[in-house]
């Protein structure tokens, strides 16, 4: 589907209210949506804070080993987006790679097993278990709650740690302005209501501590007629790219070498009255028989390679119950 047929279904159906499910690429080759009920039927599940198109499925235990990519590559890659930080290319890059895990599940088992505040399974092709909100309309509010910053919340006096650090308070900055110029575009009144409130993520095998923000604008009357409008006019999500948008994706593209697909896209439901949305993070695809999670953080001018690295380590968990995680 092309991107301006996908925002004019999304248009109709919102003029109509019409329940709709939607997920869009990172690169918006690949926008697709369909009507909630035929989810089945594509191999298609997923359980957004509640909110689910299938039955609650016994989980079966999840053994994974995670073989992380190795520092030199890691490193090469940082190296390619440095200089274009300090010249002022870009003020925050959002560098991922990926994690190779050996494992005799399945994706749908690993879905199955997970428990995150967004889960999606993806006709046995990726599957994502993700923290992140990116919009959520109810009346005519929209809200947006980027997440930016990462702590291992075992670390002695991890919070002040976090909350303190100058890089991690420069980062989230970007991200909290950058989201607040996205939501003036489709809406008034636009406000950060909370400002790095610290959520945690507990699984078996890590315990993290993240920081988000929370943004709001007010939409105009009979918005929904131009649901596809705004959707896209936010697109691609700012916490995964970074500022400004149209040459960060450039450089990341060149750092990683490849085109990320679903990963950091965006998917949501529309009910018929309100629309809850999620960034594509935390998220594992299958390619050949290899699976590979794939993680990230965001780079800046203050950014040090060995400890952006950790923090790309530090993402790769699976939010399950009895899951071993050999590193």
């Amino acid at each position: 589907m092309s991107l301006s047929a996908f925002i004019e279904l999304l248009n109709k159906k919102g003029k109509d209210r019409v329940p709709f499910f939607f997920v869009v690429d990172f690169e918006l080759h690949k926008p697709q949506v369909w009507d909630i009920d035929s989810l089945i039927d594509e191999n298609i599940l997923f359980n957004f804070e509640g909110f689910s198109n299938h039955p609650e499925k016994r989980a079966i235990p999840v053994h994974v080993e995670k073989i992380y990519p190795v520092f030199e590559s890691y490193q090469n890659a940082f190296n390619q987006v440095y200089p274009h930080l300090q010249v002022g290319n870009s003020f925050l890059v959002n560098l991922t790679a990926k994690t190779e895990l050996i494992t005799s599940a399945s994706l749908p088992d690993i879905y199955h097993a997970s428990s995150a505040k967004y889960k999606m399974l993806y006709r046995g092709e990726w599957v994502v278990f993700s923290p992140e909100t990116f919009v959520r309309i109810s009346g005519n509010i929209i809200e947006t709650r980027p997440m930016k910053g990462t702590i291992d919340a075992d670390l002695p006096e991890a919070e002040a740690k976090l909350l303190n650090d100058p890089k991690e308070l420069a980062e989230h900055v970007t991200v909290v302005d950058l989201l607040r110029n996205d939501l003036s575009r489709v809406s008034q009144n636009v406000q950060v209501e909370k400002f790095r409130y610290i959520e945690e993520i507990r699984t078996n095998g890590k315990h993290l501590l993240q920081s988000s923000s929370k943004i709001t604008g007010r939409l105009p009357t009979h918005y929904e007629g131009n649901l596809g409008g705004i959707i896209t006019e936010l697109l691609p999500a700012g916490s995964i790219c970074g500022a400004p948008k149209p040459m960060t994706c450039k450089i990341i593209e060149e750092a990683e070498g490849e085109q990320r697909g679903y990963y950091t896209g965006v998917a949501g439901y529309f009910d018929g009255a309100s629309l809850n949305s999620c960034v594509l993070i935390r998220y594992i695809e299958k390619v050949g028989d290899q699976l590979f999670y794939r993680s990230g953080g965001g780079i800046t001018a203050q950014s040090h390679a060995h400890q952006e690295y950790q923090e790309l380590i530090d993402k790769v968990y699976v939010p399950t119950i009895g899951v071993y995680q050999n590193s």
